[in-house]
């Protein structure tokens, strides 16, 4: 090459670039000034022509075609200084225009590098993904995505042909982040990344680990999508949320599954609005506070619940987009009720779209099986210890927080994630630095989260769903614990449900099961659970799991969510069992809504009704459900006959409320208990009313306390305690 042709691309890089492994495109492609001069260089292949025109549409330069794969190259006359253009490209087809994302300078700066690689950048999602916006009177999209080891990263499309030549990105080398302006595209692209690995080989194509929208699957591209310009209309209901205390709060959960709690006349999924109109009535009218979606994270199987994500930013497509998932949101603040959402850090699937090896190497999981792989699910584990993965995990809760206005997340498999030998054998895990068998660094990422999560969204709820005795869930991170609001009662789950399954006559000789709990019931702030886990593979419905006829089980059904009720904690109901379906859960289709046809499912769903509204209704209730100074025995340990009682009082100020629970058939007749004073309590609640499809036994609405001491209270009253049932008692005056 002479000297007059210096300014002239070199033949290796004409080759890399057509190859697309070049070390750095930006380099080549676009203006730079060379000794001779400004030159301009492109590569659009299937042009034959190629000229650059300003926004006039006047000719600046017409390019000359180096290579046949159409890369052009040309010296601009006599200018010096960078100006914006347009390419005109043609062929025996015809032409047509575009702008090269090669004239467009980097978005993210040295803070942005400096942050990631820190782990602290918290808001990650508004820099990284899938992001439009205009750049010199320009619109398109500004994608970024980090993978430190790969050789070269381009964004891919439709826009493009999927050609991983044409948008090969900038890589930032202070942080592994590769970015790039893909000029005159906009909301609605489907795109990939393509990675070639540190081996040059290139990977499968990878959906945006960031992306805020997906494809419906079997699809798997990411959408780009604008998540932050929706016209919320739920300030109040905010700033009121803002002011709660949670812990003296009602809050009585229905969890539900989108896509099997109802479906179209065609068995489609129902759209976000869809279930908008259906849901948000059906909950408030039943009296429900929140309802817990399980996870709407985009996911591939359908068999996982949503329990696989892949899509950390991203509400699954199969409902609609993101504004219809926000507009959900927004109508059920309208409504008073608040919107949890499962939140799964604790493992991801390894399908090729995925994070599983994104870069070519162990990015996102730990590189070690012992840490980086569950066998139990077959899933990989993040790199807690990673800084960068805990950025992205951290961001991920705080973007459906904020993005979304999400009252809470409930953290799924957090034993999992607490315990390094979860579900392994000796040998099968690794110990901690001290020794241990502890996850210190996902110890460190709940607290960051939780730490973030209440910090930035005062009034949020974080949820564990942790099946281990691991000590301070809630206590807050200042004083060693893990920072949660919340805490799945498992414990108290699994021993009720066991004692309710046995005949009645057996019943007498388990009764600690039922007294168990409040050995530990103020040691967490604990919600009591019957999920979807507990009506799942072989376990049969809840009611399904009670003995006797027809009668004997939808009592035991209905007495069994009054003492649920009456127990300190916050309540979680899974659908379908507050009419008491008698299937287990099947998620390819609906709930058995014709059930409520028949007078015992009527009965449990105006039961359950009834039970929310007097738990929001009476504070002696709820305000204490997580302090011992609202609960006191009365009948502890009446094994022979069955029987439970305690009281449940608020503030001073608040009346109390007795609860008395009867799990024989037998009805028991001049049943004394004792009363913290005289007077006329009101029966409140019978499950063994008719109009719940009991047989009506009880105490004509109330019963006089007198100053008979009993139980070590002053005064004691006689009551009728119906078969199969619960009863409540409210002190009726002063």
């Amino acid at each position: 090459m002479t000297s007059r042709e210096a300014w002239r691309a070199g033949d290796g890089d004409v080759a890399a670039i057509i190859a697309a492994r070049h070390a750095d495109p930006f380099s080549v492609l676009g203006l730079h000034q060379t000794a001779e001069g400004l030159v301009l260089r492109a590569f659009v292949p299937g042009a034959w022509e190629l000229r650059a025109e300003n926004g006039a549409g006047e000719t600046i330069v017409n390019l000359v075609r180096r290579h046949d794969d159409g890369f052009f190259e040309a010296r601009v006359g006599d200018r010096s200084e960078r100006f914006t253009y347009r390419l005109v490209a043609s062929n025996i087809g015809g032409s047509w225009t575009l702008h090269d994302p090669y004239m467009f300078g980097p978005v993210l700066g040295p803070m942005d590098d400096h942050l990631l690689v820190e782990g602290t950048h918290k808001h990650l999602y508004e820099r990284f993904g899938a992001h439009p916006m205009a750049i010199d009177g320009v619109e398109g999209v500004h994608f970024a995505v980090w993978a430190p080891n790969a050789r070269r990263v381009s964004v891919v499309g439709d826009f493009n042909a999927w050609d991983g030549r044409r948008h090969q990105m900038r890589k930032r080398v202070d942080s592994g982040l590769w970015e790039i302006f893909a000029p005159d595209i906009g909301e609605g692209t489907v795109y990939k990344f393509e990675i070639v690995g540190p081996d040059g080989v290139v990977l499968p194509l990878k959906a945006d680990p960031l992306g805020f929208a997906s494809e419906m699957r079997p699809s798997t591209a990411s959408v780009v999508a604008r998540t932050d310009r929706f016209e919320w209309t739920d300030a109040d209901y905010l700033a009121g949320r803002a002011a709660a205390v949670a812990r003296r709060e009602p809050i009585t959960i229905y969890e539900v599954h989108l896509g099997s709690w109802r479906k179209g006349h065609d068995g489609a999924y129902l759209t976000y609005d869809e279930i908008a109109d259906q849901l948000i009535p059906y909950a408030k009218d039943m009296g429900f506070t929140h309802i817990e979606l399980m996870p709407v994270n985009e996911h591939p199987l359908d068999d996982s619940w949503g329990y696989q994500p892949i899509g950390l930013f991203a509400p699954t497509s199969r409902h609609g987009s993101p504004a219809g998932f926000a507009r959900f949101v927004d109508r059920a603040h309208a409504a008073g009720l608040g919107i949890i959402v499962d939140w799964v850090p604790a493992h991801f699937p390894t399908d090729a779209h995925g994070l599983a090896r994104f870069d070519g190497t162990p990015l996102y999981e730990d590189a070690d099986p012992r840490r980086g792989f569950h066998p139990q699910w077959n899933t990989a584990i993040y790199d807690f210890g990673r800084r960068e993965v805990m950025n992205f995990l951290t961001a991920s809760a705080l973007y459906w927080l904020d993005r979304y206005h999400i009252d809470g997340l409930r953290v799924d498999a957090v034993a999992s994630m607490l315990q390094l030998d979860f579900a392994r054998k000796p040998g099968e895990w690794a110990r901690n630095v001290k020794g241990g068998n502890e996850n210190l660094e996902a110890i460190a990422l709940l607290q960051r989260v939780n730490i973030l999560a209440y910090g930035e969204h005062p009034g949020a709820l974080m949820i564990a769903e942790d099946s281990t005795a691991w000590k301070g869930v809630c206590k807050p991170v200042h004083e060693g614990g893990l920072g949660f609001g919340f805490k799945w009662n498992l414990g108290w789950m699994h021993d009720t449900l066991d004692y309710l399954s046995l005949d009645p006559i057996h019943r007498r000789w388990h009764h600690n099961e039922l007294t168990f709990g409040l050995l530990y019931a103020f040691t967490e702030n604990f919600i009591l659970p019957l999920s979807h886990d507990e009506v799942v593979y072989g376990k049969r419905s809840i009611v399904g799991r009670f003995p006797g006829d027809e009668w004997q089980r939808f009592a035991t059904l209905r007495a069994y969510y009054a003492f649920m009720w009456a127990f300190p904690g916050k309540k979680l109901l899974f659908m379908g069992q507050e009419f008491g379906q008698v299937n287990e859960w099947d998620f390819h289709r609906a709930l058995d809504w014709h059930l409520l046809d028949y007078k015992f499912h009527q009965g449990v769903r105006d039961c359950v009704r009834d039970l929310n509204r007097l738990y929001r209704s009476e504070p002696a209730l709820h305000a204490r459900d997580c302090e011992s100074e609202g609960f006191r025995w009365i009948v502890v340990d009446d094994a022979p006959q069955s029987v439970y009682a305690w009281i449940r009082l608020g503030e001073p100020e608040d009346l109390p409320v007795v609860m008395i629970s009867n799990f024989t058939p037998v009805p028991r007749e001049d049943y004394r208990i004792g009363l913290p004073q005289t007077g006329i309590w009101r029966e409140v609640m019978n499950t063994d009313a008719t109009l719940y499809g009991g047989s009506g036994v009880g105490n004509l609405g109330a019963v006089r306390a007198s100053a008979m001491p009993s139980h070590g209270f002053p005064a004691s009253a006689s009551l009728t305690l119906p078969p199969l049932a619960t009863v409540y008692l409210r002190l009726d005056s002063r």
